[in-house]
């Protein structure tokens, strides 16, 4: 039986993003993008509906889009989906959340590197394992 799991996303940042490290030192950021959708009724009525997804970046990608990308910034996720269990520690009740781990994000914006950042963005080709990050388009 084959099996797929791949996603493509186009959409915009709805927060800053906050860069953190995990206990290996990898560094990991969540984004949450907006993705909409523009149809028509059967009635004729255009309408719009929104989608938020959660979007985790792993290594050196993760410290690309801390340095650049910020609330409102348009991006191409290109992933896989995860779920991810958890046990809430207050209630004691499994949670679970699905998400896409990012294997590329491109940048779509026109943009300049947050002064708080000290990083430059990786190499298109894929290097020692990392994922690769997409320069932006100029």
């Amino acid at each position: 039986m084959a099996n797929l799991n791949k996603v493509f996303l186009i959409g915009n940042l709805t927060k800053d993003l906050e860069l953190k490290y995990n206990k290996n030192g990898q560094p990991v950021t969540n984004m949450r993008i907006a993705v909409n959708r523009v149809y028509t009724t059967q009635n004729g009525e255009k309408k719009e509906e929104v989608c938020y997804v959660n979007v985790v970046v792993w290594g050196k990608q993760a410290e690309s889009c801390n340095a650049y990308l910020k609330k409102g910034s348009s991006v191409f996720v290109e992933g896989r989906l995860q779920l991810r269990s958890w046990e809430d520690e207050e209630t004691k009740q499994k949670k679970s959340m699905l998400e896409v781990v990012a294997d590329r994000v491109q940048f779509l914006d026109r943009f300049k590197k947050n002064e708080n950042v000290d990083v430059e963005p990786a190499a298109d080709a894929e290097a020692g394992g990392e994922t690769a990050v997409k320069e932006p388009p100029f």
